[in-house]
């Protein structure tokens, strides 16, 4: 890959400099106050709870409030699983921020007899989020559960969410569960009005079942059944509504384990999204302005309600100081910025990307640490938050200030 043409001299050269568009060293910046829109920038964000082992700093998963009066507030889980900690004292957090992601308030602790981490704990947890954060649905390896926050974060009282428990038939493959005991839960999702919630179960302990709930008197949720049984006998690991700002989506699309899938909530029937490769984990779904697909190994974008096209003529930067690139990547999140959907962020195996195009150019963001991130959130002003195994970060990759750099050769 040529960094720069070379020009007759006292021509001016256009250097997209190897760090990075605006970025200028591998390193993290010290924190910068300035939240200028035209200001480059990526920061360590360092307030999140836990013994900051043990990828501790990683948000697993992060969420908007669905109120339009919170819309400055956004919510994220971690999960403290540190060997170095004694397993009963692990514990999953819900922390909250209303300055963009720069500082995190822990509002409720989830203490380890709710969670398995022997089983994929820490990777896989759903939250879901109901206005103003009155209360929380999370799913882990032991089924899903209702968390109402308290004034002291470590009080706050969690409830099961019933759901279906390993069958007397035992799974094909080996599992430390036992008959009887919950169901893996995966992704969940709570309408904007917070009285209605779907959760996908099912993990090599069970095939895949979607379950509804509506919120029932003294605020439980009331199991109503499951939903339409899902073509595909492969786990579930992301949902999301087709209109999610709305109390009454019209449809539900879920990722699998090699497919996506479109359930129309008036006729109950299942559709297969047309466009998808064969074997392709669905890890994350997106419907801003569009359906967008995060995959392995690769990124779908939408062509209508059913159909979308995987981007294979991108060239994704796979690691910072070498030269391969393509367009397979391990996509973990695709992120679109609600307010402007040709601006999208792509969290992967091998870094962060952005796109200013709808995703059909990308550019690696470079001043990110080396490593695999899952997450992404846009904030309001354009801001982006990014999570991953090497922590959480802030960025704002689409300024005007993280333009290409021009420099003059003498």
């Amino acid at each position: 890959m040529k960094v720069a043409k070379l020009l007759p001299l006292g021509f001016v050269l256009l250097v997209p400099l190897l760090m990075g568009w605006g970025q200028t060293s591998s390193s993290v910046p010290s924190r910068n106050t300035n939240k200028n829109a035209d200001s480059c920038y990526v920061r360590r964000v360092k307030s999140l709870p836990g013994s900051h082992d043990f990828d501790a700093e990683f948000i697993e998963v992060i969420a908007s409030d669905p109120s339009p009066r919170n819309r400055n507030v956004v919510w994220g889980l971690t999960a403290d699983l540190s060997n170095k900690i004694p397993a009963e004292e692990r514990a999953l957090y819900i922390s909250k921020s209303t300055d963009g992601g720069e500082t995190w308030t822990q509002v409720a602790r989830i203490d380890s007899k709710y969670f398995d981490a022997r089983i994929d704990e820490g990777l896989r947890n759903g939250l879901s989020v109901a206005p103003g954060g009155a209360e929380f649905v999370i799913t882990t390896q032991k089924g899903a559960f209702q968390v109402f926050p308290r004034v002291n974060a470590s009080d706050a009282m969690v409830r099961y969410i019933a759901g279906p428990r390993v069958p007397h038939e035992r799974p094909w493959i080996s599992i430390t569960k036992k008959e009887g005991d919950p169901v893996r839960a995966a992704a969940a999702k709570m309408t904007a009005d917070g009285r209605k919630l779907i959760v996908g179960y099912g993990y090599f302990d069970m095939s895949p079942q979607i379950v509804s709930y509506h919120k029932g008197r003294g605020g439980a949720w009331v199991r109503d059944g499951p939903l339409p049984e899902i073509p595909t006998d492969l786990d579930i690991l992301s949902m999301q509504w087709d209109k999610p700002g709305k109390a009454r989506p019209d449809s539900l699309y879920v990722g699998t384990g090699d497919q996506a899938y479109r359930l129309d909530l008036h006729t109950m029937k299942w559709t297969l999204v047309r466009g998808v490769e064969p074997d392709s984990a669905i890890h994350a779904i997106n419907t801003a302005g569009g359906l967008h697909l995060a995959a392995c190994w690769g990124i779908y974008e939408p062509v209508s309600a059913d159909v979308v096209a995987r981007v294979t003529h991108a060239e994704f930067v796979y690691h910072r100081d070498e030269d391969e690139t393509g367009p397979n990547i391990r996509a973990y999140g695709i992120e679109v910025d609600p307010s402007r959907p040709s601006h999208q962020v792509v969290t992967a195996l091998t870094g962060v990307y952005t796109s200013v195009d709808g995703g059909q150019n990308w550019r690696r963001l470079n001043d990110l640490p080396e490593g695999e991130y899952r997450t992404a959130y846009f904030n309001p002003d354009g801001t982006v938050i990014v999570s991953g195994m090497p922590g959480t970060f802030l960025a704002n990759p689409f300024s005007s200030g993280c333009g290409p750099h021009l420099r003059t050769r003498n």
